[in-house]
């Protein structure tokens, strides 16, 4: 992530642990997929056994953490800093 944004000059981390609270929501991202994806499982699969639920949703999470890591803090920053997103800069 950038130190700074590259169009405003905007310091993103405002002060030395500043982002911890954006494992809060990384955090209730990462449960949400995996509720739903359990849900899902278990209404379209008939309720498989213990490993596929495992076998799918750890994959799964590994394949949305990059994208969980950066949504987290694009949503930490714009609903506790009150960054608007501005189109016209």
């Amino acid at each position: 992530m950038h130190e700074h944004c590259p169009n405003c000059g905007l310091r993103y981390e405002i002060e030395p642990g500043y982002f911890y609270g954006a494992m809060y929501v990384s955090y209730a991202i990462s449960g949400a997929v995996a509720l739903v994806t359990a849900f899902s499982l278990f209404y379209f699969a008939n309720d498989p056994d213990g490993w596929i639920y495992v076998s799918v949703i750890v994959p799964l999470m590994l394949l949305i953490a990059p994208v969980n890591f950066r949504i987290s803090r694009i949503i930490w920053l714009h609903f506790v800093a009150g960054i608007k997103y501005r189109p016209d800069l």
